[in-house]
Parts: structure tokens; sequence; C-alpha cells
């Protein structure tokens, strides 16, 4: 059964699969995996590559080449996701690579599954010096979707460590995010990498409170308010990839 799905997924263009026992998925902050599927025995974790667009100077471009990318995973998981449920009579949870997930005073910034985990527990990478993980072939430069099943597989064989802790993502992180090993500072981190995210959002709209009639005018015909629409509209719009380019793993 393993390598018919396994043949199925990379026949279909994702670049990796790698599979994980329910039971070896552990994320110290996200939610049980029995929350997002009660009956849940295995992962199947979805490798992406992203294009090489991803890493242009043009923010656009780059937001584009990931848009791109999540579109398709999306379309990738929803049509395996049938495959299982048509061919094994499966139960299936579809994790995507970031929204939707719940959103709690008490869980700021925290998804309800880590795709980072995951993909350790199912052989497809080690944990960097970042805090992501690198994928043997790709280096950094992958992204991961996961899909939940009750069906009982052969769990993949774990990676090595791949990370050569040249510290050169901790170097080229504009935000010190990085700087204590082991954490990523999610303040710093998303305050840089997401300008036009919730927070700047919520700041906008309270410096217009007080503001006279034709101020509030000039600052809804800003660019700032526009590139803030823009951003609510796309979901999470990252400005920064330092940590994803610096990396040299997997480049050769």
């Amino acid at each position: 059964m393993e390598e018919q799905i396994r043949n199925y997924i990379l026949d279909m263009g994702v670049d990796g699969v790698g599979f994980a026992c329910a039971q070896d998925y552990h994320s110290p902050k996200s939610y049980k995996i029995t929350k997002l599927l009660p009956e849940a025995k295995s992962i199947i974790v979805l490798a992406f590559k992203p294009l090489s667009s991803c890493e242009s100077p043009s923010m656009s471009a780059a937001q584009n080449g990931y848009l791109d990318l999540g579109s398709f995973a999306r379309s990738a998981s929803y049509r395996i996701s049938r495959f299982l449920e048509r061919n094994y009579k499966a139960k299936i949870a579809t994790i995507p690579i970031a929204y939707p997930f719940e959103i709690h005073n008490d869980r700021k910034a925290l998804a309800d599954f880590s795709q980072r985990h995951a993909a350790v527990a199912a052989g497809l990478g080690s944990f960097g010096r970042h805090n992501l993980v690198i994928h043997p072939q790709f280096g950094t430069r992958v992204i991961f979707t996961s899909i939940i099943t009750n069906l009982t597989l052969q769990p993949s064989p774990k990676c090595e460590d791949f990370c050569t802790q040249c510290n050169l993502c901790v170097e080229n992180c504009p935000a010190h995010a990085l700087d204590e090993a082991g954490k990523t500072d999610i303040r710093k981190c998303l305050g840089h990498s997401q300008p036009y995210g919730l927070m700047a959002d919520i700041t906008f709209q309270l410096q217009q409170l007080g503001r006279s009639p034709e101020e509030q005018k000039q600052m809804l015909m800003d660019e700032q308010y526009a590139r803030l629409r823009q951003a609510a509209h796309l979901g999470n719009q990252y400005m920064c990839f330092n940590c994803l380019k610096s990396c040299p793993i997997g480049l050769a």
C-alpha cells in the first residue's frame, strides 16, 4: 500500500513524500494530533521545492512563486486525499501550508499543527540552526504539507543531521530573531518579515483614531493602506526570506 501511495503522489509532481506514525509526531506547542483527527494513526508529509523565482529580489515575484506553490500544494493534497478515501476507505484531515488555523489569545502566532515536526518524523529532513527543516536534497528550500489519516503506514527512516552550524542564517537575520539557539523570536521575525501583517493593520487603525476626516482620507489613499489591504486578501505575505536564502545546504 505504501508503494502505491508513494508512486501516486510522486507521479503527480510532488517532489518528495514521507510517512510517519502519529505517535512519533511531537510538537511541544501545537495541538495533539487527535484533535485534528481522533482516529489518527499515520501522517503523510508532502515536500515541495519552491520555484527559483521565490528568491527573486522582487518581492512581488517571490510572493507569486510561493502563492503558485500554495495553490499546487492544496490541489495535490486534495487529489491525494480523494485517492486515499476512494481506494482505501481512509479517513483523512488535510493540513495546508498556513491558513486557516485557530486563533486564541493564549496561542498567538501558533499553528494548530507543526509541518516542521511532521517532516522530521517522516524522514524528510532534520532541524537546522534556523529552526527550519533541512531536506537531504533541497536543503532549506522546501515547503511541507501533511495529510493525517487513520491508515496504518510503515514509517519512513529518519534523516541524519544536515546542519553544518555555519551560522549564516543567524548572521543574515535582520531582525535578530535567531540569536538564541533553539528558539525563533516570533515577534521579531513576524515584525520584520510581515510588515503589513496583523500588528501593522492594528497600528494603522489606531493611528486613524482622533484624526480629522481629511487626514483619515489621506491615510486611506496612502500606499501603506493599499499594502495592508493586499496582505489581508492574500494571507501570509512574507517580505523576508533571508534564513532560507542564506542556507548553503542543497545549493550544489
